[in-house]
């Protein structure tokens, strides 16, 4: 059975080796771990940053779905993105990002949450297939960015 719960403090260690799975899995990048845990730490003790979801089968971790924050004043309501959204390899076909996504999909309607929004890598197709049969579609938006003072 899939329990999904909200992370706390003592669930940092464990959204901190999801997250470094999923850089690696996903961009074959791998991240700094003091400033990772340093950044989950952060999310875990302030809500305004958002917060994480940790889904478990059995007593075993068996994903997360981070959520932030997207204000827009168009519809007076939040966007809730999810992010880092991560489920090891041999919980993977078993319904846990369906439970996660139930789950948060929930959380929004109950708080009035206009909708919800991820990226997905252009190459992913396993993860853009995962997510349509969740209900999710092609967004006509492109996404452009630009980091300061990070590899530029």
């Amino acid at each position: 059975m899939i329990k999904v719960r909200r992370a706390g403090p003592s669930d940092l260690e464990t959204i901190v080796e999801f997250n470094a799975r999923l850089a690696a899995e996903t961009e074959s990048h791998n991240l700094d771990l003091a400033v990772l845990r340093e950044g989950v730490g952060r999310v875990l003790s302030a809500e305004r940053l958002g917060f994480y979801l940790l889904a478990e089968y059995g007593t075993s971790p068996a994903g997360q779905l981070f959520v932030t924050y997207e204000w827009t004043d168009w519809l007076n309501s939040d966007f809730w993105w999810l992010k880092g959204v991560y489920v090891p390899p041999r919980f993977r076909r078993r319904g846990v990002l369906r439970a996660l996504y139930e789950h948060v999909r929930d959380l929004a309607r109950d708080r009035n949450v206009c909708g919800l929004r991820l990226y997905v890598e252009e190459g992913n197709q396993a993860a853009r297939n995962a997510y349509r049969r969740l209900g999710f579609k092609a967004s006509p938006y492109g996404m452009m960015g630009q980091y300061l003072g990070i590899d530029d």
